[in-house]
């Protein structure tokens, strides 16, 4: 099976590829706008097809041993390593990210995820059996929760599509996930990888449709019994408002607006380089980057200089070419909207470099036919402005100083979000302080940005709930059972006088 054909179609239902009974869609490379392929996408009809498919193959997948489960998901490992430079490359032409971020990071990201789930499929956690009643035998069992729902955003179609799909079926639940219809196809490459592993039919399947349809389907449909969701906050709220409805269980990685906060005694070189590499990862397209720089005032000037002055080093260019650093945005669409919120902070705020479409990449070619924007600094913007309080997802870093640690920790939280949140300083009282009232589901001290799979993902507030990766994200696509055995054998028990009868 070659996993890069997509002649056949972007739905992938019950182990086959076919072609989807919706309006045509082309999956456009954004670095020059040529189509990388045409498709079509999912009905609602295919969207029942592709549950039906995961509800027949429930019972068999939820009953294989965590071993069995663990063996195959060793398999999936191996196939995608295999695989590996064509996930890379396709993962860069659909979403235009550096090829050295698809092959240092995204790929190999995703084979260790798998491989950590490999080995927590075997390791299903509860409270020791005992006598807690003592007359009775308590235990915890752990099963499977029924077909799951996921839907997956552009950013790290890959990755993302891992996150999804590997706790759930270490689990022992089966899966109909929906990328986003932009970056469909490493998704797809992934499921048909499953097959390749020995997955049986309908463990994994893929449905590539737009929200409002495929995917506002899938969260309402009544035999999917869980949901879970990466993606915008105000999308997210929809996702939870429609799986009310038949009270799923629901799992959201929603919005970011990360705070990089430096103090005075931080180490400049290492927050201004990790600054840098914190706002612009994957063209700052990403929930977890650094979006909002608070440092305290002595080092306020010297780290908007280092910034700047690494910004303007910064190589665009041709994602295949290995000495591209940024590469362009998902789309011209969202690359309107990074520039929007730039054109209107010129007027309340400083934009101190970039702030602007580049013509030609670091090696003179031309840039003007992809959806590019220069890497963005501003300062002088208030707290309460929009290019501080808003998710931006572009290669934008706003700074703001401030002059005491309670000012510095109070601004950092002072937004919605709470998805991550860096610390910068040589005292350990204040690291220690940081990272216990920084509001985040994620905080780093002296760096920003490294996520490991043994490590869990995810929110507070509006940021969501829930968590990826880890032994916490395979607990949550579990249902928890107790179960008690009476010990004594007695036909009388002494609490029956509750409802009948004299002691």
């Amino acid at each position: 099976m070659d996993l890069t054909d997509f002649g056949a179609g972007a739905q992938y239902i019950a182990g086959r590829q076919s072609r989807g009974s919706g309006d045509a869609f082309q999956v456009v490379n954004p670095a020059d706008g040529s189509v990388v392929e045409e498709i079509s996408l999912a009905s609602t009809g295919q969207v029942d097809e592709a549950v039906a498919a995961a509800r027949a193959a429930l019972p068999e997948w939820a009953g294989a041993t965590p071993g069995a489960r663990s063996e195959a998901l060793t398999r999936l490992a191996a196939v995608l390593t295999d695989a590996a430079a064509d996930l890379a490359r396709v993962e860069t032409a659909q979403t235009g990210k550096p090829i050295k971020l698809s092959t240092e990071f995204d790929v190999p990201g995703t084979v260790d995820n798998t491989a950590f789930f490999a080995g927590a499929a075997r390791n299903l956690e509860g409270k020791a059996a005992g006598e807690y009643s003592g007359d009775h035998t308590s235990y915890v069992r752990r099963e499977a929760i029924g077909v799951v729902g996921s839907i997956s955003p552009w950013n790290y179609p890959l990755q993302m599509a891992a996150w999804k799909v590997l706790p759930a079926i270490a689990a022992g639940n089966t899966i109909v996930l929906k990328p986003a219809e932009l970056t469909p196809l490493t998704s797809l490459m992934f499921a048909r990888a499953c097959t390749l592993a020995g997955i049986p039919d309908g463990v994994v399947n893929v449905v590539t449709g737009a929200g409002r349809v495929a995917g506002e389907h899938l969260v309402s449909h009544p035999d999917v019994a869980m949901v879970s969701f990466t993606g915008s906050t105000p999308v997210g709220k929809r996702v939870a408002e429609l799986a009310t409805a038949t009270v799923k269980r629901t799992h959201l990685e929603l919005g970011g607006k990360a705070p990089f906060v430096v103090f005075d005694d931080a180490d400049l070189d290492a927050a201004v380089h990790g600054a840098v590499a914190a706002s612009l990862i994957n063209s700052g397209q990403d929930c977890t980057a650094a979006t909002r720089a608070y440092v305290q005032r002595p080092l306020y000037d010297a780290f908007v200089a280092g910034v700047a002055e690494l910004y303007r080093g910064i190589r665009l260019g041709d994602p295949l070419d290995p000495r591209t650093d940024l590469g362009p945005l998902v789309s011209f669409t969202h690359r309107d909207r990074v520039a929007g919120f730039v054109e209107r902070a010129r007027g309340y705020a400083t934009v101190v470099t970039g702030g602007a479409a580049p013509a030609k990449g670091h090696d003179g070619t031309d840039l003007t036919r992809g959806a590019y924007y220069l890497p963005t600094l501003i300062t002088g913007a208030a707290q309460d402005s929009e290019v501080v309080q808003g998710e931006i997802f572009g290669p934008v870093l706003v700074v703001l100083p401030f002059d005491s640690d309670d000012e510095g920790l109070r601004l950092a939280n002072d937004t919605p979000y709470g998805l991550a949140a860096s610390a910068w300083t040589g005292n350990v009282h204040r690291s220690l302080r940081a990272t216990r009232e920084l509001a985040a589901g994620c905080v780093w001290v002296n760096d920003h940005i490294p996520i490991i799979s043994e490590m869990p993902h995810g929110g507070y507030k509006s940021s969501g709930y829930g968590k990826d990766m880890s032994q916490y994200s395979l607990d949550e696509y579990t249902q928890v059972k107790h179960v008690m055995f009476d010990t004594t054998a007695v036909a009388r028990k002494d609490w029956h006088r509750t409802v009948f009868g004299d002691r």
